[in-house]
């Protein structure tokens, strides 16, 4: 298995399971206990790991959502908990999610060490999200180690996409409205902002996608052979718990 066949594999599979946790009951259940309804803790608790900063510097992290209303989200939960504690607090969900469900799985330790093989090796600069929890320490335990260091790993590509995306002159809106055209509405875009893409447009997302795995791939390419088996499997094997 060569770098690209494994980013191919194993990229889809952290994106889908790296987002898990975000508005599970458990993690909804948290928030409700910290006075925060769910999209207030998904955005004070995602971006927390930047710290206690200015809307914008949220709005650049995330890339897609319309400015006012990750304005409003961001500044009116900051009112209740501090970004920090909020950042904290989700990650211990996320970390809770893995116990929850992966206690049992096989071959978490290998799992594990690849993960974070990828991640030592993976340059932040430029990756805003993912410089800021790939700074968190990572659990002690295997389940909430492994669920962490997905949810880590899709930062790492989606902070890169999102690099790439700027790069090639594409407005995120409109990328993000090719990959997700039924989802303007819930990222905070109206019906009069809805764009209306060109082939050149796409065009550019073909070549961002494309620039994205260039990004990403340094860091999966110090894996070797029975790594990147390892972090396939391990993956995999995630998926099947995770969709049960």
């Amino acid at each position: 298995m060569t770098p690209d066949e494994l980013i191919a594999v194993a990229c889809p599979k952290i994106r889908s399971m790296g987002s898990a946790f975000y508005f599970a009951p458990e993690t909804l259940e948290k928030g409700k206990q910290l006075g925060l309804d769910g999209f207030r803790f998904y955005f004070l608790g995602r971006g927390g790991v930047l710290g206690d900063v200015e809307p914008r510097v949220v709005a650049s992290a995330f890339g897609y959502f319309e400015p006012s209303l990750l304005a409003r989200m961001w500044s009116s939960a900051k009112e209740v908990v501090s970004p920090r504690d909020a950042g904290r607090a989700y990650l211990e969900c996320c970390r809770d999610f893995g116990r929850a469900r992966l206690a049992s799985l096989p071959g978490l330790n290998e799992l594990c060490q690849a993960a974070e093989k990828v991640n030592d090796a993976a340059d932040p600069a430029g990756l805003a999200l993912y410089a800021g929890i790939s700074a968190e320490p990572l659990a002690d335990d295997l389940p909430a180690r492994a669920m962490q260091l997905v949810a880590v790993l899709r930062e790492l590509r989606g902070s890169a996409h999102l690099l790439a995306v700027v790069a090639t002159g594409l407005e995120p809106r409109t990328a993000h409205y090719l990959r997700r055209p039924g989802d303007l509405g819930l990222f905070g875009w109206s019906a009069d902002d809805t764009p209306t893409p060109t082939e050149e447009d796409r065009r550019k997302l073909s070549e961002a996608d494309a620039m994205t795995d260039r990004l990403v791939r340094p860091p999966y390419s110090v894996l070797d052979e029975a790594e990147r088996e390892a972090l396939v499997r391990g993956l995999e094997r995630m998926e099947t718990a995770l969709s049960t």
